[in-house]
């Protein structure tokens, strides 16, 4: 789904890139109410993990292979406005150091997997939330539904604007049966992701997923020798922690470094979804090289370290630390934010 350069004319990438910039200044406002001390730092590490879980290519069908997007585990992770964010951070750092994704197709690309991802992914799960039981496994399969949904329909997003900037004449009811059909494929392997990771946080940390804000354990009164539940909602109470923040912070850290340093040798090598419908529709040859392909780090390797799994490890390992550190400056900045804006606002330092 990196669309890279090429792909999409100059009017309709500018565009994108305008409406790509206001999405971003809209979540940063809208963030505010989403990050405190505790998910400020998470969601940089979001960032990060999507960064590695991004380098790991699994295989599809037909010599295609796909990898996570990511909207729909940000949203429901850290919240919607925090992941259109988040993947926006992410997008940035494979383009600038990574030479993946066209730096003049940023805004395409952000509008594709940040934008539609994200707004499609949360959609899908709070509708669903609304009308599931209020458990652990109905966040759950809510997620994997949202994740499921929100994979395809950035595809056919993607196909829109080719139909409307595409820099090749073809047939766009192919591309978009092509593009359609493989990413609805690749969003099951999006969806158990997605599913799987925010399982594990809810088994420790339910606190921590934005998503489940609304999973209380309702409080309990004694009537006539049974146990019965509070008739006032207000009365709920937040669902214990098991795992200290730290230490969830630290183990998804390891995780992260471990994905993208390790694991990711073994990724599958199949052009991805995207590259594949491309070069059997006929407009890969579109593709321009990128601004930054000779970059130290492009294609996910350092240069000039000839053993392809230490060089593609390494690579990894800085792209995870640069994204943490990253998102967690912007992250943090956009709370100190909220918490200046909230001191000047207050009843004692507005004076009289």
């Amino acid at each position: 789904m990196h669309v890279p350069d090429g792909f999409i004319d100059a009017p309709t990438s500018a565009v994108t890139g305008v409406v790509a910039a206001a999405a971003v200044a809209v979540s940063l406002r809208g963030a505010r109410r989403e990050l405190d001390e505790r998910t400020a730092p998470l969601a940089g590490l979001v960032a990060a993990f999507i960064f590695a879980v991004q380098m790991l290519n699994f295989p599809v069908a037909a010599g295609t292979s796909g990898h996570l997007l990511g909207g729909a585990l940000a949203a429901i992770l850290v919240g919607p406005y925090t992941g259109v964010l988040c993947i926006s951070v992410v997008l940035l750092m494979q383009g600038v150091l990574f030479a993946d994704g066209g730096l003049t197709a940023l805004g395409v690309n952000i509008t594709n997997m940040a934008i539609v991802g994200v707004v499609v992914a949360y959609a899908v799960f709070r509708a669903l939330v609304k009308v599931l039981p209020k458990t652990r496994r109905s966040i759950t399969a809510a997620s994997f539904v949202a994740a499921l949904v929100s994979v395809p329909v950035a595809a056919l997003a993607f196909t829109l604007l080719y139909w409307i900037g595409g820099t090749t004449d073809v047939a766009i009811g192919k591309v978009a049966a092509a593009m359609g059909g493989v990413h609805l494929l690749i969003g099951i392997g999006e969806a158990a992701i997605t599913a799987l990771t925010v399982g594990a946080v809810l088994a420790v940390r339910p606190d921590l997923v934005y998503g489940a804000r609304d999973l209380r354990q309702p409080l309990k009164l004694r009537v006539g020798g049974e146990l019965v539940d509070a008739p006032a909602p207000e009365a709920a109470q937040p669902v214990a922690a098991r795992t200290s923040h730290r230490t969830v912070w630290i183990s998804g850290l390891v995780a992260s470094l471990v994905l993208a340093g390790f694991v990711s040798f073994y990724a599958s090598a199949s052009p991805d979804g995207l590259e594949k419908v491309a070069e059997d529709k006929g407009f890969i040859g579109s593709a321009e090289e990128h601004t930054n392909a000779d970059s130290p780090l492009a294609d996910y390797g350092v240069k000039d370290v000839d053993n392809a799994r230490l060089s593609g490890g390494l690579a990894g390992v800085i792209g995870v630390g640069v994204t943490v550190v990253a998102g967690t400056g912007i992250f943090w900045a956009v709370r100190r934010r909220r918490t200046d804006e909230s001191a000047d606002t207050s009843p004692t330092s507005a004076g009289v």
